[in-house]
């Protein structure tokens, strides 16, 4: 048996007769070692990138970039910066400058005006996409936050 590189207490294979437990542990470092094959990520943007698996809501603006208009789709977060943030979503977005309300720790909804810079299309069959914030501007949302 061999260990993964950078994770020395990890063999790449699967003893006989293992522990349920123990089982998955392993295939959990196995999912962990596709992702990160060296064990650690280097980290080659400016901005320090934090998980973000919650859903918010992408409102699109009128012609004047910051009135919200029109219908409020929900995406799935992916990752929050200080300076913008990435998603996932399963229909094309029409618009590129929307407002993202994403839930804060009092209660209430934060807007904040995205410029959609980049989009990627999923073998799964979603969308990945990302951008950066523009501004902080109030949130259309007007239903309570949990």
């Amino acid at each position: 048996m061999s260990t993964v590189v950078g994770f020395p207490h990890l063999e790449t294979t699967r003893e006989p007769n293992a522990p349920g437990d123990e089982l998955v542990r392993r295939q959990v470092w196995g999912v962990l070692t596709a992702m990160y094959p060296q064990g650690r990520v280097v980290e080659r943007r400016l901005d320090q990138r934090y998980p973000y698996p919650h859903f918010f809501y992408l409102t699109p603006v009128a012609a004047n970039g910051i009135s919200p208009e029109g219908e409020s789709t929900v995406v799935v977060g992916k990752t929050l910066s200080e300076r913008g943030l990435a998603f996932f979503y399963q229909q094309p977005l029409a618009h590129r400058r929307m407002i993202a309300s994403l839930e804060t720790s009092e209660l209430r909804w934060a807007g904040f005006l995205i410029d959609i810079t980049w989009c990627r299309f999923t073998q799964y069959g979603w969308y990945d996409s990302g951008g950066r914030f523009v501004q902080a501007v109030p949130s259309p949302i007007e239903r309570p936050v949990r």
